[in-house]
């Protein structure tokens, strides 16, 4: 004979209390995700300086130094004394504590994640061997500097969604399945040759546009800069642009939230599609209540005044209201500062700019270097570019006799940079350079100690 007991008085709960229940809770984390992401964007608002270097409280101060102290005891960090630099800056400590809102296991956890990954993957070999043609390549696909900044002086970059159609996504996929550089020096990292394209252009960022930005003029030129905001246009991008983006879009998220924490300021998303709504939903549940408060939807009547609110109109493309000639696949249009403190650049394309990646050397002081890195045509570069000059050195301590300071590192805008650069003036006079005891004429040592190049070797 059948069962004819209905289900809920079997210990079951009936369908439709089932679904109402399970309607009930998500509607309970999702008033949760946004009570979340609003308490996120208002603590952010008002502090925007909250947990970065110059800025921290005395428990955020006592967190950052058991933060170093555990990395130190496990072998992940070494700290600056008389015989070198600290292996990481301050900057990039900092960034992973505030990802961890200053837990500090959590974030010695994420940090030493991070770690095996980049020696895994071989990043910084990567980033000084990676052939250029190949990185202008995923500069095409990913979002690009404009060479501009906001009002605090953080990079402002753009990414046209548009134009990664099919044709575009399937050509990219077939140049990373040749075995280029990247295979070569990473060939044996579970990342795709693809995602490590896109970290080459994440260090470019960490290595060379964040250091630029923080010797440049700005409001609080005590903090260095260490993140960026991003124009992502997605006028004319259909759902099923969106829908193949999804893998790529959500690889690329999680890699670049796990290892590159905090260094997103603000997403300004502009020309959304009538069904965006709909899409947002599901995207932004790849991102933390965090990240989605850095996430601005803006309708067209809001795309100026939103931008300039944050952006000068100089520095605004002309496309989206402001006086700025850029557009998506050009080479950075640098503002007068910048070109002002990298005139004698060079070989650079006629905008002024070297293509492929680049490196900031030696801090903030005399010592600074901007060096062009990778291979052109199967030869490792390593050339000086640019020796920039006049670069505001704002708290030398006692020239070399000052006391070791606890913030000692080579990051623009920090202590250790000043006295690093200090030792370093000694030997750089003209633009040539003194090597191990020889004169040079740009030519730099073909090796990175602590992640980054050495212009310099001076005792």
């Amino acid at each position: 004979m059948a069962n004819t007991t209905p289900a809920h008085e079997d210990g079951h709960q009936p369908l439709t209390k089932t679904v109402s229940a399970a309607s009930n809770a998500s509607h309970k984390r999702a008033k949760s995700f946004r009570q979340e992401t609003a308490k996120e964007f208002q603590a952010r608002e008002k502090h925007p300086l909250a947990g970065h270097f110059g800025h921290l409280t005395s428990d955020q101060e006592s967190a950052a130094l058991e933060f170093r102290k555990e990395l130190h005891e496990k072998g992940l960090y070494t700290p600056a004394s008389e015989k070198g630099q600290a292996s990481h800056d301050d900057t990039t400590l900092l960034r992973f504590l505030r990802a961890r809102k200053f837990d500090v296991p959590s974030a010695v956890t994420q940090f030493s994640d991070t770690e095996k990954w980049r020696q895994e993957t071989k990043i910084e070999q990567l980033y000084d061997t990676i052939d250029i043609n190949e990185y202008e390549q995923a500069r095409s696909v990913y979002p690009q500097w404009t060479g501009r900044r906001d009002r605090r002086g953080i990079p402002v970059y753009l990414f046209k969604v548009g134009h990664l159609n099919d044709k575009t996504m399937n050509a990219y996929a077939k140049s990373t399945a040749h075995k280029g550089s990247t295979t070569q020096v990473g060939g044996s990292s579970k990342t795709p040759d693809r995602m490590l394209r896109l970290f080459a252009l994440y260090e470019s960022m960490t290595h060379f546009i964040l250091p630029l930005c923080s010797v440049l003029p700005r409001e609080h030129p005590e903090t260095p800069v260490d993140s960026t905001n991003n124009i992502v246009d997605i006028s004319g991008v259909g759902l099923k642009t969106f829908w193949n983006l999804k893998n790529h879009m959500q690889d690329a998220s999680t890699l670049a939230t796990a290892h590159y924490p905090e260094t997103l300021d603000r997403i300004f998303i502009i020309g959304a599609p009538s069904f965006f709504p709909t899409v947002w939903g599901w995207v932004k549940r790849w991102f933390d209540p965090v990240t989605v408060s850095k996430i601005f939807i803006l309708s067209a009547n809001d795309v100026l005044p939103t931008l300039e609110k944050y952006i000068e109109k100089k520095n605004i493309p002309k496309k989206y209201g402001g006086d700025l000639d850029y557009d998506f696949g050009m080479l950075p249009n640098l503002d007068e500062d910048a070109k002002q403190l990298l005139s004698d650049m060079q070989h650079t394309t006629e905008s002024g700019w070297t293509i492929g990646p680049i490196r900031w050397v030696g801090g903030d002081g005399p010592g600074a270097r901007v060096v062009a890195v990778g291979s052109e045509n199967g030869r490792k570069r390593s050339t000086v570019l640019a020796i920039p000059d006049h670069l505001p050195v704002n708290h030398v301590i006692n020239g070399e006799t000052g006391a070791v300071p606890l913030n000692f590192s080579d990051t623009p805008g920090t202590l250790g940079a000043d006295l690093t650069a200090v030792k370093k003036a000694k030997a750089a006079s003209g633009k040539s350079l003194e090597t191990n005891g020889e004169r040079s004429n740009g030519a730099l040592p073909e090796t990175t100690v602590n992640g980054q190049m050495e212009a310099l070797a001076i005792s």
